[in-house]
């Protein structure tokens, strides 16, 4: 599955990173991790702190994935809003999982100091806006929602948004639990460090198939290299559809753009994270280095030839949109692409055992909040390898319900 079209960014300004060769003999391991994003990195990360030794296969390059054309937007707000979570799952189930989101921020900015990752993590407010006067009750809701259940929040009035903003809107939630990172140096940082702990990486190394055996599992590889492991972890992102099709997920086609580099950025508070409450949503962040990310126009998926068609179309509705909000800054596309979104219908994750998959976990990190999704996925396969409980592990599994966990 080709995922990208266009050019993304963060590979552009990545320095050199380090490269990992092809697995090119047969090998044994007690865990073996299918997949070298940011799924597969935490999980990698996470069960060398837990004490095994996993090896990483990829058949791209490391970060060659989704993970190139992630924005980097990591906040405590999801696609599904806190009020819609209760409504659907109920409200111990919904108020669980967006504590978890902000303990998965936490987590991530952790793990970037403890291993002195140069990601520009940075702690980063984040906007909500309503896209219409009709959206203001329902952002009225979410906004005393989360209050009750104690995450920060604070209501903006249209007046006190043009106080802040080059533009007003109908309303707006403004929340500090959220942050920004450049997901492709973390991916190839956090693997770079699991790999000098005595992780195995080897890249352009395909599964092809796998066999299930009474002491594990034997994969082979598209050079018919062979990996016996007791068991296995599928990080394969949106390409895990491929090998098992799941009816609560969704496949879209996304588009995104980076703008060049700006003098200064004026009119912005705090040059926070801002999206909005129409569907599908536009979305926008800055860079450390000055620039604009502007994504969204989100629709049903097509083949790499449309998608490089529509990217043309959509990277100046993207910009026009921007330019709306922000008419006095001089926003000029550098970089833009196209790339394939993966959602569920139900606004969870898809974290756990699937059936036909002995010994095997998937961390599927599917919507808007991938990255947080991915930091809550390393921790329950950690926990679930050790024995322990986690409060997720009922949430995101594969078969829930959505009148609440049976």
């Amino acid at each position: 599955m080709n995922l990208i079209t266009g050019e993304p960014y963060w590979p552009h300004v990545q320095p050199e990173t380090a490269r990992y060769p092809k697995l090119e003999r047969d090998t044994e391991c007690e865990i073996l991790i299918i997949g070298g994003g940011m799924s597969g990195a935490l999980a990698a990360y996470r069960l060398i702190q837990e004490g095994f030794t996993p090896v990483l296969v990829d058949s791209r390059d490391i970060a060659g994935g989704s993970t190139a054309v992630n924005t980097g937007i990591v906040h405590v707000f999801n696609d599904k809003p806190l009020t819609s979570c209760i409504h659907t799952f109920g409200e111990e189930n919904g108020v669980a999982f967006y504590n978890l989101c902000v303990e998965a921020v936490r987590i991530l900015g952790e793990i970037c100091r403890a291993e002195k990752l140069d990601t520009h993590f940075m702690q980063r407010d984040s906007l909500y806006l309503a896209s219409d006067e009709k959206d203001v009750p329902m952002l009225l809701e979410e906004y005393r929602t989360l209050v009750k259940y104690g995450i920060q929040a604070e209501y903006l009035t249209p007046g006190r948004i043009a106080n802040k903003f080059s533009f007003t809107k109908p309303g707006a939630i403004l929340t500090p639990e959220g942050s920004a990172i450049n997901p492709y140096a973390f991916v190839h940082g956090l693997i770079a460090a699991s790999a000098a702990k005595g992780m195995k990486v080897y890249t352009g190394t395909e599964i092809v198939s796998r066999v299930d055996t009474k002491d594990g599992i034997v994969f082979t590889t598209r050079n018919r290299c062979r990996i016996r492991t007791r068991r296995a972890v599928y990080s394969t992102g949106h390409e895990a559809q491929e090998i098992r099709r799941n009816p609560n997920a969704k496949l879209l086609t996304t588009y995104a753009l980076v703008t060049k580099p700006l003098q200064e950025i004026t009119g912005w508070h705090k040059e926070c994270m801002i999206w909005e409450t129409a569907r599908p949503y536009l979305y926008m962040r800055t860079t450390g280095d000055g620039r604009v990310i502007i994504g969204g126009e989100d629709e049903r998926l097509m083949s790499e030839e449309e998608r490089a068609k529509r990217l043309r179309v959509k990277k100046d509705v993207l910009l026009q949109k921007a330019k709306e909000l922000f008419p006095h800054l001089d926003l000029q596309a550098e970089y833009a692409w196209a790339g394939i979104f993966g959602a569920t219908h139900d606004g969870y994750p898809m974290i756990g055992t699937q059936p036909g998959f002995p010994n095997s976990q998937f961390s599927l990190g599917y919507g808007g909040n991938g990255i947080v999704y991915s930091v809550l996925g390393a921790e329950i396969i950690a926990a679930r390898a050790t024995g322990r409980p986690h409060p997720g592990e009922a949430l995101f599994r594969f078969d829930r319900k959505r009148s609440g966990i049976n």
